[in-house]
């Protein structure tokens, strides 16, 4: 069942990492728990990450702080977590697609795994479902993060040449 999905615990095999995680200060008493159980499971998997916590107004904040930092740091991964509830009119759906958007030209731009996490939901009880509730979507962030940071790492370590040589297409 697709709603029960959560990835696995990843195997941490590097060293100290780095996390930064963006967070709205809309809809706080959700994203307060997304920051917990995400802080929570970070910690968990790897007790000796680093991870600065960043708060901005809203999820449409959210790119420009990660831009900042992204230019100023190089955090091993970013999370990005908020909670957009649909309204009557269509500005949900326009935060949320513009959030997405630049969060992945951030990504792609940067070459750093930025988890996107910023919840677009039809309701409130929806929201409390993934913020406060066994769907949770803090602990998935968090998983996927450090997947990323160790994936990458390796693929740092191995160099270019190494990755182009295992590719099944670059043999011809």
């Amino acid at each position: 069942m697709a709603d029960n999905f959560l990835p696995r615990i990843p195997r941490s095999i590097g060293s100290r990492r780095s996390i930064t995680i963006i967070a709205s200060l809309y809809n706080e008493e959700l994203v307060n728990s997304l920051i917990d159980s995400t802080n929570n499971e970070l910690t968990r998997i790897m007790p000796n990450i680093a991870v600065s916590i960043y708060r901005v107004p809203g999820a449409f904040e959210i790119p420009v702080c990660a831009k900042f930092l992204l230019e100023r740091s190089k955090p091993d991964a970013m999370i990005a977590l908020g909670v957009i509830i649909k309204g009557a009119t269509a500005h949900a759906n326009l935060i949320a697609s513009s959030t997405t958007r630049s969060l992945q030209d951030l990504a792609l731009t940067y070459e750093t795994p930025l988890i996107h996490e910023v919840l677009l939901t039809d309701n409130a009880e929806q929201a409390k479902q993934r913020c406060l509730g066994d769907k949770n979507r803090g602990v998935e962030a968090a998983r996927a993060a450090i997947t990323m940071a160790e994936l990458f790492a390796q693929l740092k370590d191995s160099g270019s040449s190494a990755i182009s040589r295992n590719h099944p297409k670059a043999n011809g």
